[in-house]
């Protein structure tokens, strides 16, 4: 079996590559930019190196997109060419090639307005089941790669899993504001209730889903961390998620008080990764109770993978005023 990783240069890609071959799994890594754990350098957009990085191959992980980060910084041709072309390119050599899995990492950004409900509204309980409503170019070509990766299932039987994550980056967040009032520890260990997902944990779930997807044959997951939430809880969240999390953890506030950490005063969304764990058999292992244990015993929250790889950045440039621009 060869497995071909796509965006190996990036948070994901080099995660999913350093698992591969300390598993002893052989695995190639492409990227457009060069890194230790990238075997082709080449664009997906230009057809000729797709169908080369493509020979041989079994599964395919296609990790590889043009984020929010580049929205302000790419134009919106750029993320056509790489969210969209370049995906048509691998799944018209996939099929070419016979490959049995096709694993599709897209973003829970594709639900875009969907997750910001209006003042006065309870908080929005993200499933599968919402229904996408884009907001800027990166989560347009997404769910329309999404699109693509489904009528290929369709028409040629290609086994394609989507895989929608939330927030693994380890960068300061992109909003002024909450960098601010915020310490990014701080803010990423609560993310972990709601809206983020360890890279260990999407790892595993690239790796369930690439055993799955013969059997299942197409299906779009939600990858976060398992929320303690419930629907009974979004009307408060919205107004007061301090009470509701210290109602469910009691001992939050005083572990938060001896580092200097706050709680949030409001959560919007809340990503729901049930069915993940229901037909993957997924089990992630860094969620808020995780958080409060490391608190606990003084260790970082994060996994061995996420701190070995560490900050990347998105652009080759530093910007003064956050991670990256927005636009």
């Amino acid at each position: 079996m060869s497995i071909l990783v796509t965006g190996s240069a990036g948070h994901l890609g080099e995660a999913l590559m350093r698992t591969l071959r300390n598993e002893g799994i052989a695995a190639t890594g492409i990227d457009i930019k060069h890194s230790a754990y990238t075997d082709l350098v080449g664009d997906i957009a230009d057809r000729d190196f797709a169908k080369t990085a493509m020979r041989g191959v079994s599964t395919v992980m296609h990790t590889a997109t043009l984020h929010k980060p580049h929205v302000a910084t790419h134009s919106k041709q750029d993320f056509v060419n790489t969210n969209i072309t370049g995906t048509l390119n691998l799944l018209e050599e996939a099929v070419a090639q016979g490959v049995s899995a096709f694993l599709f990492t897209s973003t829970t950004s594709t639900f875009g307005a969907a997750m910001n409900p209006a003042k006065g509204e309870p908080a929005a309980w993200i499933t599968e089941e919402v229904v996408p409503l884009p907001k800027n170019i990166y989560s347009v070509t997404k769910l329309a790669a999404e699109n693509l990766c489904e009528l290929f299932y369709r028409k040629s039987g290609l086994p394609v899993l989507i895989l929608r994550t939330s927030r693994f980056f380890p960068e300061d967040d992109d909003n002024a504001e909450t960098r601010r009032l915020y310490d990014t520890p701080n803010v990423q260990a609560l993310e972990l209730l709601y809206r983020r997902v360890d890279i260990a944990d999407a790892v595993s779930a690239h790796l369930l889903a690439m055993e799955k997807a013969g059997t299942i044959g197409f299906g779009k997951y939600i990858i976060s961390a398992t929320t303690p939430f419930t629907p009974s809880h979004l009307a408060q969240l919205h107004t007061d998620a301090h009470t509701v999390i210290r109602s469910l953890y009691p001992e939050c506030e005083a572990l938060f008080d001896a580092r200097g950490w706050k709680v949030f005063p409001e959560i919007d969304r809340v990503y729901v990764n049930e069915r993940a764990r229901r037909e993957l058999g997924w089990e992630p292992e860094y969620d808020f109770t995780h958080v409060l244990r490391s608190l606990r015993n003084g260790t970082d929250f994060r996994s061995e993978l996420a701190r070995e790889i560490g900050i990347k950045g998105y652009h080759e440039e530093e910007f003064e005023e956050g991670p990256f621009p927005v636009e």
